[in-house]
């Protein structure tokens, strides 16, 4: 019997209800009805009644609840004191622009839900930086997408993302179930940053930019050129979009993995504690 555990317990035993409290623990439904079913076999007993208005308690239940909501306090001034011992600690989390709402709406809640004592500061990264400021130095631990560079840094596969090419929804392509890189030759493409990560270009870009292309750093930067200039872009098939593009699969391009990375060597148990936090979101 794990603190997790317990505490998925607690928050559906506070609701009386699975989905106001997966709402709270920011975690979708089936996982958290997986996990309390792994406890009630681990204890042998069912600890919930479920009616069509929710869940109470069973005697068996109650006896735990008491219990289990005592030891969750109890950890919770563990902790507090080992952090004040430990004086104030900051969590940088580096980010693409792109994937900003996920550490801001899901990681960040869910670490800070582990460690309260502890300041998040999150820096977001253009284009130019694959690492969202990891190689820099500026962050202690990123999420990104691949492929980069990736020497001296550790990585953690969260989920795999296809990837299209977008165009505007006049274009001929936008009537295709996909496309392959080929058919793609002669369009004129987005302008990285001069410096970025070849690998980075490469996967991004499907041919060379016109001379006189302007340097595009964010994501909705590379979609505006798209919607207002017929530029090419790639982007993951799951990408937000104005309205009046469309992301066409490429067949022959792999998925781009969305990850959580870290510095391999000097990095501090906060950082093996936020790929954990990232880790276990994103498996439920």
């Amino acid at each position: 019997m794990d603190l997790r555990a317990l505490r998925y317990f607690v928050a559906v035993a506070d609701e009386r209800h699975v989905g106001r409290a997966a709402s709270r623990l920011h975690m979708t439904q089936p996982p958290l009805s997986r996990a309390i079913r792994q406890l009630e076999d681990e204890l042998g007993a069912a600890l919930f009644e479920r009616t069509p208005k929710g869940v109470t308690l069973t005697p068996a239940g109650t006896a735990l609840y008491g219990e289990a909501d005592a030891l969750l306090k109890q950890a919770d001034r563990i902790r507090g004191r080992v952090t004040a011992a430990a004086g104030a600690a900051t969590l940088t989390v580096g980010t693409l622009a792109d994937a900003a709402e996920h550490v801001a709406g899901r990681l960040v809640p869910l670490f800070r839900e582990r460690h309260p004592h502890v300041g998040v500061r999150v820096h977001e990264a253009d284009l130019g930086d694959p690492t969202a400021g990891l190689r820099a130095g500026l962050v202690d631990v990123a999420l990104t997408r691949t492929p980069f560079d990736s020497k001296g840094i550790g990585t953690q596969v969260l989920r795999s993302v296809p990837v299209g090419v977008v165009v505007r929804d006049d274009d001929p392509l936008a009537r295709r179930d996909s496309v392959r890189v080929a058919e793609l030759a002669g369009r004129r493409w987005v302008r990285l940053p001069d410096g970025t990560d070849p690998g980075w270009t490469a996967y991004w870009t499907a041919g060379a930019p016109e001379d006189a292309a302007p340097v595009l750093r964010t994501v909705q930067e590379c979609l505006q050129a798209v919607l207002w200039n017929g530029t090419t872009a790639l982007a993951p098939v799951d990408q937000p979009r104005p309205a009046g593009l469309t992301v066409v699969p490429l067949a022959d391009r792999p998925p781009s993995d969305l990850v959580v990375a870290w510095p391999k060597t000097g990095h501090s148990p906060l950082v093996r504690s936020f790929v954990q936090v990232a880790w276990a979101g994103y498996r439920e």
